[in-house]
């Protein structure tokens, strides 16, 4: 097995990107677990003020979490950190625009809630560029409004990224928690993030105890074209990595197509008995990047909560 990076102060930043597939999320009211998130595993450690904060903790969470940021900023190691303010549009939303602003300390990522239009994405992008921040806004699309308003939302400039929020979705759709009543909005997003070239992030899978069903519910977000899932414990996180990394057989079929391709000149050819044209090389090519990055991360995931 190679040997796994530790994660602690000397890790690399890895970069924003569809390579991120792992997200951990931590309530911004615990800020004495703070650090062990940052020691996880994951890619994106992301810092929750709003749904998992209650109304009179918000203030004393928001100072937590920006001072975790400015720590972190002034490191410039390990996996990024990101912030879910709340929603835009609300008082605590502007406070936490406002405190970020105001002292400079910005995560790497600003995730949206309740995103339903491109004007809750357009108010943070200008107050980040404005105060001259690198930090990347994300938007959460959690409703059915939000999944309607996809393709106007996906096409607001300075969006980097959007996630699902299936459990705000279910409660709003008034339908079930499921894997089939889930199929819809997903693909509906992952549809809409493809067309503007934007990486996709799926929901957290909340059953804590259900490994087979995480394993299934990851399995379906790769299927379905996501480039990464939440985890809402550090125990979720092994099972993303394994589903998001290409088994051997995924890996050998795409080495085939590009031997293949190589071999053709550009003229369509076969591989394992399947034509081979520019549509299934350029999927080859994705799976052999995937593979280069993620077999890696699935180790060193893996070594951190094994």
């Amino acid at each position: 097995m190679q040997k796994s990076l530790p994660l602690n102060d000397k890790v690399p930043h890895v970069p924003v990107g569809p390579g991120n597939m792992t997200w951990l999320v931590t309530p911004g009211s615990t800020s004495a677990r703070f650090q062990a998130a940052l020691g996880s595993g994951a890619h994106v450690v992301l810092l929750d003020l709003e749904d998992s904060v209650p109304a009179d903790a918000k203030a004393d969470a928001r100072d937590a979490v920006l001072a975790f940021a400015g720590a972190r900023a002034r490191s410039a190691v390990g996996p990024l950190l990101g912030v879910r303010i709340n929603a835009a549009h609300s008082a605590e939303g502007l406070r936490d625009v406002v405190s970020m602003a105001d002292t400079g300390l910005w995560p790497d990522l600003v995730v949206v809630p309740k995103v339903e239009s491109g004007r809750d994405i357009a108010a943070v992008v200008r107050a980040v560029r404005r105060a001259g921040s690198a930090a990347k806004v994300w938007a959460l699309i959690e409703s059915p409004r939000g999944v309607l308003a996809l393709p106007g939302i996906v096409r607001t400039p300075g969006l980097a990224g959007v996630l699902f929020g299936a459990a705000d979705y279910a409660a709003a759709a008034g339908c079930r928690l499921t894997s089939r009543a889930m199929w819809h909005p997903r693909s509906q997003l992952v549809t809409a993030a493809a067309a503007a070239k934007l990486p996709a992030v799926d929901s957290p899978y909340f059953f804590l105890d259900d490994q087979d069903g995480l394993r299934q519910d990851a399995l379906e977000a790769v299927e379905l074209g996501f480039a990464g899932k939440v985890a809402v414990h550090p125990r979720q996180l092994k099972a993303i990595a394994q589903a998001f990394t290409p088994s051997l057989h995924d890996v050998e079929e795409a080495r085939a197509v590009l031997a293949a391709a190589a071999g053709a000149d550009g003229a369509i050819t076969t591989a394992g008995g399947a034509m081979v044209g520019p549509p299934l090389i350029e999927t080859a090519r994705t799976v052999a990047r995937r593979a280069r990055h993620t077999h890696s991360t699935a180790n060193n995931v893996s070594s951190q909560v094994s």
